[in-house]
């Protein structure tokens, strides 16, 4: 059988080290990935001059599908995000960003299962309109909503839900306020629901998302909203399931999909062998699930699942006190 190649961008800080070990059980599951490496971040600005070196681009178009690390952005210098500079170039406009409860992470809840589906190219992320006045008293930043965006965004939601068995799809907006932008987007929000009648639709102020999320998780199942709501919203539900380290992340497009850890790249933890590598490996299971690998998936899903419910071997943030490469171990050894 041949391999079917995917990009792999290690990327920065702990990046490598996690990536590595989610490779590894891949590997250990027979997944028969061919691995083409790519720079990005920092480590590509060493080597090449820029954060994104065309050849990077070049290598996520040929294969379609990349699994990446977390890249580090330097910060003034008129850099732009790598990742925002990825979704922009690849239209990737789903970010996909699934929260389950693993028994034995540290968090207040265990029965947490939502998926926050958020529009990935415009609003409030679009760059659009930034600009200070010459006397630096004042500055402005341009939010724009298209309804084909909005649409699109809304109608692979309600897709998601409908090919997951899921029963809702709750709406989160700001059209109280955010009259013009959020209330096309609320709009366009209950037109689409209403091409799904087998799924239960919901419409939910953002401040009140955030306090129901908080009270009430269980309300919810698919969220979806505008880039920076759901940018918030996502990072709120990591953290009902023990924070970013267990929360992977997709950006789907009409042809390239791009798989992440969501966390930053922890500089200050780099090289200590003592990362959780769970986002990555999840945000692997993500990949694995967009290519139709779905055994594969639920047996590496479940090896992780196994392996922290015991905790004898998980690291520092999860109870433990194993490193990297030995929670690594104790997975593929539950695989």
């Amino acid at each position: 059988m041949s391999k079917r190649s995917i990009t792999v961008i290690p990327g920065d800080g702990i990046g490598p080290s996690i990536i590595d070990a989610a490779l590894k059980i891949l590997d250990h599951a027979g997944c028969n990935f061919h691995y083409d490496f790519a720079d990005a971040g920092l480590m590509a600005l060493e080597k090449h001059g820029e954060l994104l070196p065309p050849s990077t681009l070049d290598l996520i178009q040929k294969n379609k599908i990349t699994l990446k690390g977390p890249l580090t952005t330097p910060v003034g210098g008129g850099f732009t995000s790598i990742n925002v500079s990825l979704r922009k170039h690849f239209n990737l406009y789903a970010n996909i960003r699934p929260v389950v409860s693993f028994e034995g992470t540290q968090s207040r809840f265990n029965n947490i299962d939502i998926i926050t589906i958020r529009e990935n190219t415009e609003g409030m992320y679009s760059g659009m309109g930034q600009k200070r006045s010459d006397d630096n008293a004042s500055a402005e930043a341009m939010s724009v909503i298209t309804r084909e965006g909005a649409e699109r965004i809304v109608t692979a939601a309600y897709e998601l839900a409908r090919q997951e068995g899921r029963k809702k799809v709750t709406a989160v907006h700001k059209a109280n306020i955010l009259k013009s932008t959020s209330g096309l987007f609320l709009e366009v929000a209950r037109e689409v629901a209403k091409r799904y009648p087998d799924i239960e639709s919901n419409e939910m102020i953002v401040d009140a998302a955030c306090m129901n999320l908080v009270m009430y998780p269980e309300r919810f199942d698919v969220i979806v909203t505008t880039n920076l709501f759901g940018d918030i919203l996502s990072d709120l539900c990591a953290g009902l399931v023990g924070g970013l380290g267990m929360a992977p992340g997709a950006n789907i497009g009409k042809d390239v999909a791009i798989f992440e850890a969501v966390h930053g790249s922890a500089p200050d933890i780099a090289g200590q062998n003592i990362a959780n590598p769970c986002s990555v490996i999840l945000a692997s299971i993500q990949m694995l699930e967009h290519l139709g690998m779905q055994d594969k998936a639920r047996q590496i899903r479940e090896a992780v699942r196994t392996t922290i419910a015991e905790g004898k071997t998980v690291t520092r943030d999860l109870g433990g006190n194993a490193s990297t490469t030995e929670f690594t171990q104790a997975i593929i050894a539950n695989l």
